[in-house]
């Protein structure tokens, strides 16, 4: 048998029974309103090494516990209002951590990983990085940024796509990758810094920046890859293969062939997450405020993984709930 046959199929049998403990969710496709409630959900109570939990809080935001550790993936819990769901979004909205909603869910943070520098992505890191001491990283512009916020530069690290960090009991895997395209192929605020700019004061003083995924492996543990935004450098996903893709949902079809090209180049993972489909400016609690036009994307989304990837299942994640892989 080929040796990536062979990992294959362990991967998709060890990953058929693990799923088993993701809220129950492993016999079929579930949406937002069917997922388990956060308060039926497995919780680590007992850590030990090697045991991971994964929790979303909206966006392409995630917790991950491993162990006693703590590695965050864009961080966004303020969801502050920008008009951006309700027809009348407003560029100058000023950026304003909620750190009522921040401190009782980060308690500690060892990681912070950033897709790109978007504000629904990186607003809520430098006041992260500061309370917890957690290292950063992004691209260059994330680096810069966090300059500009005051952190010290031996808590920022750049990163560019290629890299594999040693983080002890998992690493993580930097990838360079794409942002999605609007209907007019344009990218909100584009634009990278390359030098530290004043701190931001409005959502449009955080651009792009370029943008990344992140494979994370973990000891005795699943292998997960994170996307932010909705395109995909495929060339850059050979022999990836995670178990786990956390897959943002496309707002316009200006990137063609989206899904088959990300599914194809990460070998088909046998569960695959979709992020980014909520609305992220109202409070976060469960079941996920959806837009009627998202929910279509959603449904379609979820229809489109299965005729791709029928080995694949679809999770449709609830806010913090913790999923076992």
């Amino acid at each position: 048998m080929p040796s990536l046959d062979r990992r294959r199929f362990l991967r998709d049998a060890a990953a058929t029974t693990a799923l088993a403990s993701a809220g129950g969710l492993a016999a079929g496709v579930a949406t937002p309103a069917q997922a388990t409630p956060s308060a039926a959900a497995p919780t680590p109570t007992a850590r030990r090494k090697g045991a991971v939990s994964f929790r979303w809080w909206g966006t392409a935001g995630w917790r991950v516990d491993i162990g006693d550790r703590t590695v965050l993936v864009d961080p966004f819990l303020s969801r502050i209002d920008t008009g951006l769901f309700t027809g009348a979004f407003r560029t100058d909205t000023r950026l304003t951590v909620r750190t009522d909603v921040i401190d009782p869910r980060v308690d500690r943070a060892m990681t912070v990983l950033v897709t790109h520098t978007h504000w629904d992505h990186f607003m809520d890191v430098p006041y992260i990085a500061k309370r917890t001491g957690a290292r950063v990283f992004g691209t260059l512009t994330a680096y810069h940024l966090g300059l500009a916020y005051g952190l010290p530069s031996t808590q920022l690290s750049a990163v560019k796509g290629g890299e594999v960090l040693d983080l002890g009991d998992h690493s993580v895997e930097v990838v360079g990758s794409l942002h999605s395209r609007n209907p007019s192929y344009s990218v909100a605020f584009p634009g990278v810094r390359v030098t530290p700019p004043p701190q931001p004061a409005t959502i449009a003083d955080l651009p792009e920046g370029d943008t990344l995924g992140y494979l994370m492996r973990v000891d005795s543990g699943p292998s997960v890859y994170f996307t932010g935004a909705s395109d995909v450098a495929e060339r850059n996903l050979t022999g990836l293969a995670p178990d786990v893709a956390m897959v943002a949902m496309q707002n316009a079809t200006t990137t063609g062939d989206y899904l088959p090209r990300l599914l194809a180049g990460l070998d088909y993972p046998k569960v695959v997450v979709p992020v980014h489909y909520d609305n992220f400016e109202t409070v976060l609690q469960n079941p996920p405020p959806v837009a009627p036009t998202d929910r279509t994307r959603l449904n379609e989304m979820i229809a489109a993984v299965r005729r791709i990837s029928p080995r694949s299942r679809v999770l449709v994640p609830e806010y913090e709930t913790a999923y076992h892989f």
